[in-house]
């Protein structure tokens, strides 16, 4: 073996236990008692936590928005990331008109490939079907190993936005390959006329952002989404789930035996939509936006009931001086948050303060997004596994700046915020890239994970 983590408590989806863990040529070789191996490097862990490296199931880094592009390329975001325990992002390269599944996803591949420091992967979202030849595609698109897709119910003047008849021809189509559809649900007349009405009256603040798609613009489109996957009998994946009523119609889909798949973010289950009143309030500009305590309560209830079955960022920052075009118009602010760093910690700290266990955060951060976006060789301690692993110190309170931020974002809405625990280490496929604060990685490192069909 070439490394041996010796003495540390693993914890899987299912259980936590003592164990060593030996690396092989960057896989996990064994998981045991007293593993001895002369030529190996030793890592004493005793008192930590031997995790399974993180999956940010959706990131948009380099993404062009709002008339900006995000302010992590796919360097920075990746460093971030594998600071954070993050190990594999799935970012999502959006289709323009006349382009092909393929063809978008080698566009972003290219650059992932010169940059990135942790392994990453593609969801594609549709925005155009080209007459049929984008669903032609959906098989050969599986072989490549992009196996999920995105639809927009939003985002029209921006040319991402999909109608619930092209969205129908995607659910079957996918179905029928095998594929995985992510939705963006929101309702976007809903929208319009309230952002139409509070531009008339002069109300203009981030808090009319909020205001302009509230609970029940998010929630209508959750359970119109829903109706149409039940009818049509195909699964469905919502993102960035993040409002009651949408959690309460997950959950009853679930409870009927439908294939009805949800994802939160850390964002929505921290803070509440009483941040656009503050003076930053700017910053956590995000579609759909941070809504309300009661549902920050229910999408606390659904993770731990396993209705949520993922939390991933939607990372997607922009520079304050970007946000700050909107401060006269919250139409013009650029719409996204940053997370990737954050996230791992943030559910880790929650297990230590018991709002979950230290399993549920391994399964909704690690074991999920593996098993349902097929990344077969990750998401868990056992042999054969990548070795992805995570060190992390229950024990080392850490508070958070953008100052020691690995973003290239110039601030975070995670700012001040103090955790309890922290990584201390991060292992991508047996190779050690953050050690105490230190990043060690380099770009390149990240290699493009062909994805399976999920199971």
């Amino acid at each position: 073996m070439d490394v041996i983590i010796r003495n540390g408590t693993v914890v899987t989806a299912a259980e936590s236990y003592i164990a060593d863990v030996g690396i092989k040529d960057g896989k996990i070789a064994a998981v045991g008692a007293g593993l001895e191996d002369p030529g190996a490097r030793i890592v004493e862990a005793k008192g930590l936590l031997v995790l399974p490296g993180a999956i940010d199931a959706h990131t948009h880094l380099a993404m062009p928005f709002g008339g900006t592009v995000s302010a992590d390329d796919y360097r920075s975001g990746t460093t971030a990331a594998l600071c954070g325990g993050v190990t594999t992002v799935i970012d999502y390269a959006i289709q323009r008109k006349g382009a092909g599944i393929i063809e978008t996803v080698e566009k972003r591949r290219a650059l992932a490939e010169e940059q990135a420091c942790a392994d990453f992967a593609f969801h594609c979202a549709v925005t155009d079907l080209n007459g049929g030849a984008v669903l032609e595609e959906f098989r050969k698109a599986v072989e490549y190993g992009v196996t999920s897709l995105k639809c927009f119910m939003v985002y029209k003047k921006e040319g991402m936005m999909v109608d619930d008849g092209t969205l129908a021809k995607v659910l079957l189509k996918a179905k029928e390959t095998g594929m995985l559809v992510n939705i963006h649900a929101e309702n976007p007349d809903l929208i319009d006329l309230r952002v139409a009405q509070f531009l008339a009256e002069g109300k203009t603040s981030p808090w009319h952002h909020y205001l302009s798609r509230p609970e029940f613009v998010e929630a209508e489109a959750d359970i119109r989404a829903i109706h149409l996957a039940k009818n049509l009998g195909t699964p469905l994946y919502i993102v960035h789930l993040a409002n009651e009523e949408g959690a309460a119609a997950v959950t009853k889909a679930r409870d009927e035996g439908y294939d009805i798949i949800a994802e939160t973010c850390p964002q929505y289950l921290q803070f509440t939509s009483d941040v656009y009143k503050r003076e930053d309030g700017r910053n956590f500009v995000c579609s759909p936006p941070i809504k309300g305590e009661e549902s920050r309560n229910a999408l606390w209830d659904a993770l731990r009931r396993g209705d949520i079955s993922v939390v991933a960022t939607d990372h997607c920052p922009f520079q304050s001086f970007e946000k700050d075009w909107g401060k006269d118009d919250f139409t013009k602010i650029p719409n996204g948050c940053g997370g990737i760093e954050q996230m791992y910690p943030y559910m880790l700290s929650a297990a230590g303060e018991g709002k979950i266990t230290y399993e549920k955060a391994v399964e909704v951060c690690a074991a999920n997004p593996a098993r349902l976006f097929g990344c077969t060789g990750k998401g868990s301690i056992a042999v054969g596994k990548d070795a992805d692993i995570v060190l992390y110190d229950p024990a080392l309170d850490y508070t958070v700046t953008a100052a020691a931020s690995n973003s290239n974002c110039d601030h975070t809405i995670w700012e001040g915020t103090t955790l309890t625990g922290y990584p201390v280490q991060t292992w991508l496929r047996g190779n050690l890239v953050y050690d105490r604060g230190e990043f060690l990685g380099k770009p390149g490192d990240g290699r493009f994970i062909r994805r399976a069909l999920r199971k």
